[in-house]
């Protein structure tokens, strides 16, 4: 079993409230600092994890740490499910997504509940393929959350997956460190006004399993097939899965 380090974006108190409470306070700048941090490359990374699933052309999808939406909406544009949940902890970034998404007059197939990820309510074999985009990485147990992610899974159904992720090669690697470790958390603390949310962010990275390692984690999650690709120098990798 993976054993997973603990990080917190404050310093008291359980790590899943914790989280919470932190998206919660940067929902309102989370998409311009997404989109700004990443130089607007994060909208190809979804992309490219969505493409993932066109073959199989899913009808029930669950996007799980929806945030605000972005991946969900891109999904239902193109995949077009019949439905599309987005699950969330935080309410205060789903409230952001549920006004985009009517803003696109999507609601009869995009929805939003809270959802612990750990302790998913919908029953077993539910969804042709479920999806996550820069969140798992913040899951008090990774181990549990794909196991719920596979649970949900009907037989034979998706896994697909887009994190951020450290690059493994020279110069990218030292590069990254700098601008992970100076940059973005000082941007993020002047758009966010959060002093903890972007330096946990950079520590979620950093200790977050990647390549072939989170491959043997998805499998041991109950997946019966896992493969990977690594995107612009390693900073992103997607993840594809078979239950």
């Amino acid at each position: 079993m993976y054993q997973q380090e603990t990080i917190k974006p404050y310093n008291n108190g359980e790590k899943t409230a914790q989280v919470e409470q932190m998206f919660d306070n940067i929902a309102p700048t989370y998409d311009t600092l997404n989109h700004r941090l990443s130089w607007d490359i994060d909208r190809g990374w979804r992309k490219k994890a969505i493409k993932q699933l066109q073959p199989y052309q899913p009808q029930s999808m669950l996007d799980i740490a929806t945030g605000t939406g972005d991946f969900a909406i891109l999904a239902a544009e193109m995949l077009k499910p019949e439905r599309l949940i987005g699950a969330d902890i935080s309410e205060g970034m789903m409230e952001i997504g549920r006004k985009k998404v009517a803003e696109r007059g999507m609601q009869h197939i995009i929805s939003f509940e809270k959802e612990d990820c750990l302790h998913l309510s919908y029953a077993d074999n539910t969804f042709d393929a479920v999806t996550a985009a820069f969140g798992i990485r913040n899951f008090a147990g990774l181990d549990q959350g794909l196991r719920e992610m596979c649970r949900v899974l009907k037989k034979g159904g998706h896994l697909s997956i887009a994190e951020l992720t450290t690059p493994v090669s020279f110069p990218m690697k030292q590069l990254f460190h700098i601008y992970s470790h100076t940059i973005l958390p000082i941007y993020g603390r002047l758009i966010s006004k959060d002093d903890a949310a972007y330096s946990y962010l950079t520590k979620t990275i950093e200790a977050f399993p990647q390549g072939e390692q989170m491959v043997g984690i998805l499998k041991d999650a109950g997946f019966s097939e896992a493969k990977f690709q690594r995107l612009t120098f390693g900073i992103c990798t997607i993840y594809f899965a078979t239950k």
